[in-house]
Order: structure tokens, then C-alpha cells, then sequence
């Protein structure tokens, strides 16, 4: 995983509530234990064409959506069945945050496993980021803030170890392999 401080981007608003994970990234795309090309995979039954081709009017496929690192989607993203594909097609395709009022819990704790970074907001806040489509944010894990183009800091919740392993680079067996060393000092010294 990259370490991650800060992400400005543009974002991508997708309304929709109850987005699930079977939307984010369809049953048949599950057959890899890997995380790379399932970018290409990412809400296929909404991007594609029943022959396979991009559809126009859908948002990831516009110009506008191209490079962005920030999605906006509405309440309830990431219900349904525990999938780690889901924030890996997410991530594997280029964001790296996912902001809504409410994130399905098992996705969340999925999401900051795998390095990428839910956001969970205010309704007045959510309301806006929906309304301007494409606003420039800038998400600070640092100061665990999200500045707006007006001006406004809105602050969002995160976990101490979360941030940490997020702004660190490093999952959670990341971390206990660095934490070896002190754990083979304690074993030898306690040791029958």
C-alpha cells in the first residue's frame, strides 16, 4: 500500500443509494485472488453494454471522471456481501476515497484494510459534494478534514489505528511485522 496524506482530486458523484457490492464489482469478476485488472471490472453491469462495449452516458465512462481519485456516492455504499474485491476494483480503477453519509460497515473496515479511504460526512456536506459534480476536494488524513473549493473544512471519523496503518503504508500484518523485532525480544526474555 502507498502512504497516504492527502488526496486532491476531483470527484465523481454517483448518487445512487444502497450501492452494493455486487454493483461495485459483479459475483463473476471473483474468481482472482489478485487485485490488478479488476479496474476494468468496476460496476461492469452499469458500464457496459450487453456486447461488452463502454456505455456513453455512463459517468465513469465520460471524460469527466477520467483521473479522478474521489468518489461521491450516496447513503449505504458497499452493502451486501463481504467482498474484498470491491474496494480493490475501487482502488485497482484510481480512487482512493469514497465519500457518503453512511458506508457499509464490513466495506469500510474492508476499504481501510486495502488502503483505500472512506469518508463518511455531514448531510449538509454530502448535499453539496452531490450537487457539484467534479468540485476540486482535497481530503487531509493528517488533520482528518475534508476541504471544500468554498472554503469549508468538514472533519470526518477515523480510527487513531486506521490513520496510522492508512498514512504508514502498511496493513495490519504490516504492522506487526514491525513491531518483530519487540516481539521476538519479549519472547526470548520470557522464554521457560
Amino acid at each position: 500500500m502507498e502512504p497516504i496524506t492527502r488526496i486532491t482530486s476531483r470527484t465523481v458523484v454517483m448518487a445512487s443509494s444502497n450501492i452494493d457490492t455486487d454493483q461495485i464489482i459483479p459475483a463473476r469478476f471473483l474468481t482472482t485472488t489478485t487485485r490488478e485488472g479488476l479496474g476494468a471490472a468496476l460496476f461492469a453491469d452499469w458500464r457496459y453494454d450487453a456486447s461488452g462495449h463502454p456505455k456513453p452516458d455512463f459517468i465513469l465512462n465520460t471524460p469527466e471522471a477520467q483521473g479522478c481519485r474521489v468518489l461521491v456516492a450516496g447513503p449505504n455504499i458497499g452493502c451486501g456481501s463481504s467482498r474484498e474485491h470491491a474496494p480493490w476494483s475501487l482502488l485497482d480503477y484510481g480512487f482512493q476515497a469514497v465519500i457518503s453519509t453512511e458506508i457499509a460497515d464490513i466495506f469500510r473496515n474492508n476499504s481501510l484494510k486495502n488502503g483505500l479511504l472512506p469518508v463518511i460526512v455531514d448531510e449538509a456536506t454530502h448535499a453539496w459534494l452531490l450537487a457539484h459534480p467534479g468540485a476540486e476536494v482535497a481530503v487531509d488524513l493528517e488533520r482528518r478534514v475534508l476541504d471544500l473549493p468554498d472554503g469549508r473544512s468538514v472533519s470526518f471519523p477515523l480510527e487513531p489505528f486506521a490513520r496510522y496503518c492508512l498514512m504508514n503504508g502498511v496493513d495490519e500484518l504490516g504492522f506487526l511485522l514491525s513491531k518483530l523485532p519487540d516481539i521476538e525480544r519479549y519472547e526470548r526474555s520470557h522464554a521457560k
